[in-house]
């Protein structure tokens, strides 16, 4: 019996695989860095975008066209596909169904009479397992004696609510999930109309729901039509059915309970709170999108996916497009301790922002 063919030796496959892979590699610049006792101890690096109504990129920096997977920031368009099919709930509950919540009671009390109101029960959620998100909440969580459950995962206002669309619609509650469920290909459907642009690929996000490859110009088209979607005054009532469109209602409820959309202590909700009228989600894997009243936006991507350059490169976006972020320095930048006290700081880069006035991307 022939010997097994033995693999290349990691000398001898090195350079091809190096080059296949600087091939598949987005060119991500230095967006954050972090230094302690004035020396740079870690750099953070990723692409931005920022654009005006109708796509213009307005600043740019890195590959914002490189194609990459939103995660939770697409949750806001998600919603608007379910309100468009029928998805009709008080303002509070309409911005869970966009949440990554961290898993405070309201979070979970929220998802529950989501279900609760069309006739479910947690048994019909089809997400993953997991416990609370945010750190307080978990740790009271498992002092109580709580365990992983599809409730508890920060997803579950979103998949209470498509469970809920289903039922509106006279779907299969079952399979909601699947990419051929009449759900999901409107979710695409709409996706793909909110972006300007066709997948890239798809993939499976964490929850378990179908998740498309965009671009950072794309998303941040997406925000800007719902910032600035209008909501005639006196005509929001609490519920969907009232708003002047889909887009509007989605983004009015989360701007109105912004501590439903992630949750006390989180930058997400401090963001939306401090900056009157900004439509703000992030994603796992480092991603942030922040839609503007006037209809600009702006979306970010850290390279090494990690949470803390997040939000201060976001910030600084805004600054240089001529945002007022003075009441937003208290997650602008993040401080280095030793020995419990500052002896360094976390900060967005002076990157070089590409700044066309006629590119469309």
């Amino acid at each position: 019996m022939p010997s097994p063919a033995m693999p290349a030796s990691p000398q001898s496959a090195a350079p091809a695989n190096a080059a296949a892979s600087a091939a598949r590699l987005p060119k991500h610049e230095p967006l954050a860095f972090q230094t302690r006792n004035g020396m740079v101890e870690s750099v953070h690096y990723g692409s931005l975008v920022a654009t005006a109504p109708g796509g213009r990129t307005l600043l740019s920096a890195g590959e914002p066209r490189a194609p990459f997977y939103p995660r939770s920031s697409l949750k806001p368009l998600q919603s608007v596909a379910m309100v468009r099919a029928g998805l009709d709930l008080p303002a509070d509950l309409l911005a869970l169904t966009a949440a990554s919540h961290s898993g405070a009671a309201r979070h979970l009390d929220g998802a529950s009479r989501i279900l609760e109101l069309h006739g479910l029960t947690p048994a019909a959620l089809e997400n993953s397992t997991d416990l609370p998100y945010g750190v307080r909440e978990r740790e009271e969580w498992l002092r109580g004696g709580g365990r992983p459950t599809q409730l508890a995962q920060n997803c579950s206002g979103k998949h209470a609510a498509m469970a809920a669309t289903c039922v509106i619609n006279g779907w299969p509650v079952q399979g909601y999930l699947d990419p051929s469920h009449p759900l999901q290909q409107l979710v695409a459907e709409t996706v793909t109309e909110l972006t300007g642009e066709e997948p890239a690929g798809i993939s499976t996000d964490g929850c378990g729901t179908p998740l498309f490859a965009l671009t950072l110009a794309g998303m941040a088209r997406a925000f800007g039509r719902l910032a600035s979607a209008d909501l005639p005054d006196g005509m929001f009532d609490g519920g969907a059915a009232a708003a002047e469109s889909p887009e509007a209602a989605v983004a009015h409820s989360m701007r109105r309970h912004p501590e439903m959309v992630a949750g006390e202590g989180r930058d997400v909700t401090e963001l939306m709170r401090l900056l009157p009228g900004a439509l703000a989600k992030d994603g796992f894997e480092g991603i942030q999108l922040v839609g503007l009243p006037d209809g600009r936006a702006v979306a970010v991507k850290i390279s090494d996916g990690g949470d803390r350059a997040r939000m201060p490169v976001t910030v600084r976006a805004l600054e240089a497009l001529d945002v007022d972020t003075s009441a937003l320095a208290g997650i602008a930048t993040g401080a280095v301790l030793g020995g419990g006290r500052p002896v360094g700081l976390l900060q967005a880069a002076d990157f070089p922002f590409l700044s066309p006035t006629d590119d469309v991307l």
